[in-house]
Parts: C-alpha cells; structure tokens; sequence
C-alpha cells in the first residue's frame, strides 16, 4: 500500500509516524514547501520519499500525485483545502482524507460558519456582525461601543484574534481607538493576502470562560470523537503576548480536569449538528477530521468559538500517539464511510505537547528564520519525550529553522503535572547553533495553570446551569444607547 501526505508541519509529522507504525506497513510519500526532517526519516525508511512542492497548488499536487499511484492522500494542514487540493485529487480518482474547498469554508471563512449555525439553530452560537470594509466596522464600532472580539473573518493560522472589554464609561473613547486601530490592523497585516472571501472582519460578543479542543473523524456517516485537548494560544506564560498557532497543549484521558463527561457529550452534539448542516449546505459529504475550539461559559455552557477542517497544530500532536487503533484502518474506514464498523480506541494516558519557537515568532517572522538548529536526542530518550518537528527545513544535509515553531515535545504520563515535568526536562534538548533564542511556555500542564482552569469552568458552570434550570440558556438583555432594553434569544 502506498499514502501520499500533505503538509510538513509537526502535526504532519505525527500523522506521517501514525500511518509508519501501521500493521500494513505502507510506504509513504509526503509533499511540503519545507523538507521536515522527521517526515524526511519516517518515508525513507517506509520506501517512499519526501517531495519538495507547493503543498497548495492542486495541478502541482495531482501531477506528483499521478507519478506516485497512492492508495490515497491524506491532507495535513487547512490551507491546501480552501485551495480545492482534496477536490483535485478525487477528481484524478485518487480517495483522500480531508475536507473538500467547499465543506472546509467551516473553518476558512468565521462569518460563514456563524450564519450556518443560526440558520440551522445550532446551540452553543455567539451574535457577530462580519464586515466587506474597515470603514463599515469602524462605524459599527463608533455606533455600538461595548465589550467585542474582534476578528479576521478568514482562517489566518489562528492569529489577529483580540479581546477588548468595555466596561468603564470613562475609558469608553480611549476603547473605541483601540478597536478602530486593530480593525485597520486586520486588514492591512491579516487580511491583506486573501481574496477568497468576501467577509474581511468579524465582530463577535465577548465571553469568558476556559478553552478545550474536540477533535473528530467524521465520514459523512458517523462522527467519532477523539480525547479532550487544552490548546494555549498566547505566546508567553500566564497567557500574555501575541497569538500564535499554538505554544502547546495538554489532555487527560477521555476528557479534562475540568470538563464533565455531559459537557464532552453537548460538545459532540454541537459538531454533529454542524456536520450536517455542512453538507445540506454543500451537498458534499465531509469526509475527514472536523474539530471544534470550544469555550465553557455561562451564556450557553458548552460554546463553539471556532472550527478546524482538520487536526490542530498542536492538538493533533495530543491525541496521535496514544491512538490504540491502527490509523491506517481508520483512514480506509472513513473513505469507505465504514467508521460506524470500527472502534477508535485510546491510551488511558495524560499528555502534555509544548512547542519551542526562535525568537521573533509569530509577529516578526524573518527573524526567527534561518537558523541552524539541533536537538540532543539522547536526553529526550532519556525522559522518554518524543520530538516533532515543525518549522524546520533539511538544506544540505543541515537542519535551518523556518520561522514558525521549531519542534514540539510530546510526552505522556499517568497525570498532566507529570507530563508537564517531563517536558521541561527536555526543553535545553533544542538549541540554535548561531546563538539566536529560543522560547516556549513553561506554564502549560502545571498545577497552577490546571486550577486556574479549573476556577473558571466552576464558575461558568454555576452560572450556565442555573441557567439551564430556569430556561435561560441563549439569552441575554443588553441596554442600546437610544434604544433601550433589547431581549436577545439564541
């Protein structure tokens, strides 16, 4: 059997090691802008080979494709779905796993997702306004002043998100300039390459909460979920500094710390629901992974922020190695929309993934590329952490970093606090030969961060249950300027 893979990042990596270890033995072949150097071992030694490419560009693709005769493709990272490279593979009769253009605008387009959850009444939805222009946010911002997440309309690697909140009457001018100077931030540093949407910034009501990651398989039949993740966005520890794509993520078994089994099951509810209503309005089925980045609050409970049209990066990284089932089988089962014949089963295991990034990701990139990078193998073995590598291009035999995150630990252990030990054992196995730093997050998966998540899941969850209760959930009571009193039910 032979699989071609997209993408070469740490999430490819380890999707490239779950079809390696497979009882059919394939041989894998993989195309990336970058030459990642653990996808690089893992082909070679299956038969197959590494392809440098335009992992985006469907002829590109199919043409490489057509000189492999795979078995079938699996696709890695979101962008080379919203440029049509599943449907241009299934078009040359070669069976893939990943969401076509079509049922991908779930997650490349934040204002199509939120019309497809109003309009097929879906729980767990938040009021927005999606604007063409920086000069019709800006009016709508000037007209309504209050507490927003302001947004790029379009999936950009999951970074331009901000949270502003408005509370103090005497700050409102000052928070007004901030919204205006971020909305034309958008534009100009998130938005400015993409012309494949209309919608150019999102507004969303603000809501708090703790954050958690359900990822699933779905084969236009069945969707199949996978362990509970906790991704970390912000850039540095106690959540500060810049959005990233993510600095690292933990999970606990089936589910969190925090997260009951009946919140895990609304959740699931909230992306099968999604599922169909994606293909009714695609008339496509939705074969691949669908994965919803949730928040519970004390508006709905379990609520969707975004969705992913494929694993995250690094949730991915959480939740592949410990899959008992043969990843390999699953694939097939999701192709020949068989998932409902298989069992997906998991590792009773805790697992803590942290990246470790050059200096200058994610806002200055160029400064963060080029650097010759190594990784001291032999104490990672030691404390039985395994690496996967992102960012990181094989050029003439030497390893050289390319501006995103370099590599992410993985390690598993019987509690998250010992997982995150572990990790931080092995952070100075990765060092830039030229002197230039490297950072990550020390934070993630230690106690004092799983209690502050655990503070505020309890506190939400008070809330959204007396809600619950007394038939609340959905609604809310704002006060317009000139208006008055305006009811709002979800």
């Amino acid at each position: 059997m032979k699989i071609l893979t997209i993408g070469n990042g740490s999430r490819e990596h380890s999707i490239v090691e779950s079809l390696a270890i497979s009882n059919i033995e394939p041989v894998i072949f993989n195309i990336g802008s970058l030459i990642n150097p653990g996808i690089l071992e893992l082909c070679e030694k299956s038969g197959g080979k590494v392809v440098r490419s335009d992992p985006n560009d469907p002829k590109k693709v199919v043409e490489i494709a057509e000189s492999i005769s795979p078995d079938f493709a699996i696709i890695g990272p979101e962008e080379p779905q919203f440029h049509g490279v599943p449907d241009a593979l299934l078009d040359a009769g070669i069976a893939t796993v990943g969401a076509t253009a079509n049922c991908s605008m779930i997650e490349r387009s934040k204002a199509w997702m939120r019309r497809l959850m109003f309009k097929y009444k879906i729980v767990g939805r938040l009021r927005f306004k999606s604007f063409t222009s920086v000069e019709e946010a800006i009016a709508y911002i000037n007209a309504y002043a209050e507490s927003i997440v302001l947004k790029p309309a379009r999936q950009s690697g999951g970074k331009g998100v901000r949270v502003i909140s408005d509370l103090q009457e005497y700050l409102k001018k000052e928070k007004r300039a901030v919204k205006e100077k971020h909305a034309k931030y958008l534009i100009e540093k998130h938005m400015k390459p993409y012309s494949d949407i209309d919608d150019k910034i999102l507004i969303e009501e603000k809501v708090s909460g703790t954050e958690y990651t359900l990822q699933c398989f779905s084969d236009g039949h069945s969707v199949i979920p996978t362990p509970l993740v906790q991704d970390n966005k912000p850039a540095f520890d106690g959540d500060l500094g810049p959005e990233t794509g993510g600095m690292g993520c933990c999970s606990y078994r089936d589910t969190l710390p925090f997260i009951t089994k009946e919140e895990v099951d609304d959740s699931l509810k909230i992306i099968k629901q999604s599922v169909d209503a994606i293909q009714k309005e695609t008339d496509e089925k939705y074969k691949g992974i669908i994965a919803g980045q949730m928040m519970l609050t004390s508006l709905w409970g379990p609520t969707l922020i975004e969705f992913y049209s494929r694993f995250g990066d690094p949730e991915g990284v959480n939740v592949l190695p410990i899959m008992k089932t043969d990843f390999v089988e699953v694939c097939e089962a999701i192709i020949s929309e068989k998932l409902n014949k298989i069992k997906i089963e998991f590792e009773d295991q805790a697992t803590v993934v942290k990246a470790i990034a050059p200096r200058g990701y994610p806002d200055y990139r160029d400064l963060a590329k080029g650097h010759p990078i190594s990784v001291d193998l032999k104490l990672l073995e030691k404390y039985g952490v395994r690496p996967y590598y992102g960012s990181i291009d094989v050029v003439n035999g030497s390893w050289i970093t390319g501006g995103s995150r370099s590599i992410e630990l993985f390690a598993k252990r019987d509690t998250i606090e010992e997982a995150n030990e572990a990790t931080e054992r092995c952070i100075p196995a990765a060092k830039l030969l030229d002197g230039h730093q490297l950072f990550h997050r020390s934070d993630i998966g230690s106690k004092e961060r799983l209690l502050v998540e655990a503070d505020k899941a309890n506190l939400a969850r008070e809330i959204y249950l007396y809600r619950k209760e007394h038939n609340l959930i959905g609604r809310k009571v704002d006060w317009i300027p000139l208006r008055g009193k305006i009811e709002y039910k979800g």
